[in-house]
């Protein structure tokens, strides 16, 4: 077959790349000591992580380095180009990112350097990976939820390369959009810090009713993936790269599970889907390796369902053990332990009188692989006339051949000697020595970058005017807020009888003298049949409209969209709220020329990436959740509109309660998680496009802290209605009004604590 495909294996260690390298990888992903989504694996750190590039490169593998979280002001304006800057000069391969600033920073500071967009960016359809590919990434991973179907567009409208996970953990949340971890311990997983409170029991409740089976079950746990039997399909959908989860588990557990897929991408390389045949014996391997109750094929055959989920822990039998610990020996021999060769040919020139000369070059699959033959000529020593007997051209030969510690193993040795001599055997080990580190050097720098490539940060702060005293107001620096224009506040709501309540009190919100209401955004989720209607009773109290999109745009969801665009265009209302990339490029491609405002988990972290959605026409920013005050308030300004009080979502998730309690009515619901501490999580699901988001069990509540609030310049604030009912609406307007005490449940959120 003509077309490629690329194993990519995780290394959370150097032993676990040595053994992904030695296995059959054809490129690793791995963290170093900073900004990568796996901060407690065992990632080498400095020269190691030189070293592990270096590794790669000698077998022909590529290696991706992981600063795939969000980066704070500090981190990337002060810290990040030092920390990338050995890694490019020294060849790395590609740097995978979930931050647009950090993109930004990354093609502007080193232009050559490939970009990979995290599975991180919740890339769910056409229009966000279009907009990534302007914005200069190389490849993208898509999100773990698609189908191959949606799959298979995204790469015929795109053309971009892609990535997919075919094998390993699977997150019950839409990856970037988790903020349980966060929010319940600090722990953030937008920082590679997850605690994975999704592995832990809760039961299902609804009203005063548990309705799980007896005792708490695993809910959001859901099995590994495993798609050996799927390689071919994922193929033709248009995968280039076939991404191996694991970073966090042993290096046999690398090995072992890149052996079994390299087996069968060749042979599915090889034959073609017709012959592609899978052994039970390799499946049960996999199974002996790790799996939660078993594995599941993903999403990329069905959306969701009870089977994906692991609700029991099996107990392996003593059998299952025994035959487990056997295959970790075998695989800690074979590909942990054991180094592996590089093949080479090459000729001895000896002739008594002249230099010696060795020639030798690299061969073999790796070498092919790569596409970069290395060769080299070492010179050494004259050999003498003999005094006795002369050498024989074996004797030359065996002794050349001791490669030693070194990773070469020859193929070929041709000697080739002019007439009677003599060598020393310390004359030819040091020409082997030398022949054999100068043909390593070359292979490793054959990959390495000069430094005059580098753009520096300052050449580029000149060049492009970023310095912020260089950009117009509002963009520039923080001015000072008795110089703004008066803070408004924003309402969201997601029913109608929020809605309506929040609209009885808009005469007297729109008079609060200090913060008047200035906006209501409503969910069109939730009121899409009536948003006409709702805009238009939210003009006639003299008020902004804005339409809330879907927490995800999916293909079923943009078909949807697509078949109303006209709709859509000529909604009379003041703006949409964008909650992911695709809505940003739909809204866009449909003309839409009113304003538009990200959400707060479209992420601006830093100054960079709210520079970048600015000159995308994006006039006002939600700030992030995970930030605390001090770090808000240097990075807040006119554009930027603070969540004051509202159940935060914690999960955006492609699974459903209802259909894994198989309890599908079609009808949406909420229901509520209940953890081992007893607190409960309200979850709703949205049938529509058959989603579900799971809410905090208490709400973000600053509606008394007016003073620190106004440190933070922020031109609006906003109050963000989810479940709460209509008498639960009226009690935080009356708190707003008065400035009130808070309610007997509440969180601060990240408001002093942040995130690491």
């Amino acid at each position: 077959m003509d077309r490629q495909l690329e194993i990519l294996a995780p290394a959370g260690s150097f032993e676990s790349l040595q053994a992904a390298v030695v296995a059959g990888a054809d490129a690793v992903y791995m963290g170093g000591s900073r900004f990568g989504a796996r901060a407690y694996a065992d990632n080498p750190q400095g020269d190691r992580l030189l070293e592990a590039i270096d590794y790669a490169h000698l077998y022909g593998v590529k290696l991706y380095l992981t600063v795939n979280t969000l980066l704070k002001e500090q981190e990337l304006t002060e810290e990040l180009y030092d920390y990338l800057l050995p890694c490019y000069e020294h060849g790395l391969d590609a740097v995978l990112i979930q931050d647009l600033g950090v993109m930004q920073a990354v093609r502007e500071w080193f232009p050559d350097l490939p970009v990979h967009a995290s599975t991180q960016m919740t890339l769910c359809g056409s229009g966000g990976v279009r907009l990534l590919k302007e914005a200069g990434a190389r490849r993208v991973v898509l999100a773990r939820e698609l189908s191959l179907a949606e799959i298979s567009k995204i790469h015929q409208d795109t053309g971009m390369e892609l990535e997919c996970f075919v094998h390993g953990a699977l997150c019950y949340c839409y990856s970037g959009q988790c903020l349980f971890s966060s929010i319940l311990g600090g722990r953030s997983g937008n920082r590679g810090r997850c605690a994975q409170p999704c592995r832990l029991a809760y039961e299902a409740v609804v009203g005063k009713k548990a309705i799980s089976e007896k005792g708490a079950q695993t809910l959001l746990s859901p099995k590994d993936i495993c798609t050996i039997d799927l390689i071919p399909e994922i193929a033709e959908a248009g995968v280039y790269s076939l991404k191996i989860e694991g970073r966090m588990k042993r290096p046999e557990y690398t090995a072992g599970i890149v052996r079994i897929y390299r087996k069968y991408v060749d042979q599915y390389l090889r034959y073609g889907k017709k012959d592609y045949r899978v052994s039970e014996a390799d499946r049960k391997e996999l199974m002996l390796l790790f799996n939660r109750d078993g594995f599941s094929e993903g999403y990329y055959k069905q959306h969701n369902g009870r089977d994906m989920m692991a609700l029991s822990e099996r107990r392996s039998s003593e059998k299952d053990r025994k035959a487990y610990e056997e295959l970790l020996v075998f695989l800690r021999r074979e590909y942990v332990e054991k180094q592996k060769k590089i093949l080479i040919k090459g000729c001895l020139y000896a002739k008594a009188g002249s230099p010696l000369k060795l020639e030798l070059m690299t061969v073999g699959e790796d070498a092919e692989k790569s596409g970069n033959v290395i060769r080299e000529t070492v010179f050494g020593t004259c050999p003498e006339l003999p005094q006795n007997r002369p050498m024989e051209a074996n004797q030359l030969e065996k002794q050349l051949r001791k490669t030693g510690n070194t990773p070469f193993e020859w193929t070929e040795l041709q000697i080739s000697t002019e007439g009677p001599l003599f060598v020393p055997v310390q004359a030819l080990n040091s020409l082997r020595r030398e022949a054999l580190a100068q043909l390593q050097e070359a292979i490793i720098q054959s990959g390495s970058r000069m430094p005059s490539s580098v753009r520096t940060g300052e050449e580029v702060c000149e060049q492009s005017g970023e310095c912020s005293a260089s950009l117009p107001e509002p963009y520039g620096r923080k001015t000072d807020s008795s110089c703004q224009d008066q803070i408004q506040l924003h309402i969201s709501v997601e029913t109608k009888e929020q809605f309506q309540e929040v609209l009885s009190h808009a005469e007297e919100l729109r008079q609060k003298r200090d913060v008047p209401l200035a906006a209501v955004y409503v969910d069109a989720e939730g009121m899409e049949e009536i948003l006409t209607d709702v805009i238009e009773q939210i003009h006639r109290v003299g008020l902004k409209a804005f339409v809330l999109l879907p927490a995800v745009f999916r293909r079923k969801t943009a078909d949807r969209y697509e078949k109303r665009s006209h709709f859509w265009s000529s909604l009379p209302a003041d703006g949409y709220i964008l909650k992911n990339m695709e809505e940003y490029e739909y809204i866009r491609r449909i003309g839409w020329e009113k304003e538009m405002i990200l959400d707060h988990n479209v992420y601006t972290f830093n100054s960079r990436s709210r520079r970048y959605w600015r000159e995308k026409g994006v006039r006002l920013q939600t700030s992030p959740l995970e930030l605390n005050s001090r770090e808000l308030e240097a990075l807040s300004d006119k554009d930027s509109i603070q969540v004051i009080y509202g159940r935060y979502p914690m999960m955006v998730t492609a699974g459903c309660l209802h259909k894994t309690l198989n309890r599908c009515q079609h009808r949406e619901e909420t229901w509520r998680l209940r953890d081992r501490y007893q607190k409960e999580f309200p979850a709703k699901n949205f049938c529509r496009d058959c989603y579900n988001i799971i809410y905090n069990s208490q709400p973000v509540f600053l509606l008394d802290r007016m003073e620190e609030l106004g440190r933070l310049g922020a031109g609006a604030y906003r109050i963000m209605f989810t479940t709460e009912n209509r008498e639960e609406v009226a009690q935080v307007l009356a708190q707003w009004s008065e400035h009130g005490k808070a309610p007997m449940s509440f969180t601060r959120g990240h408001w002093k604590r942040g995130v690491e």
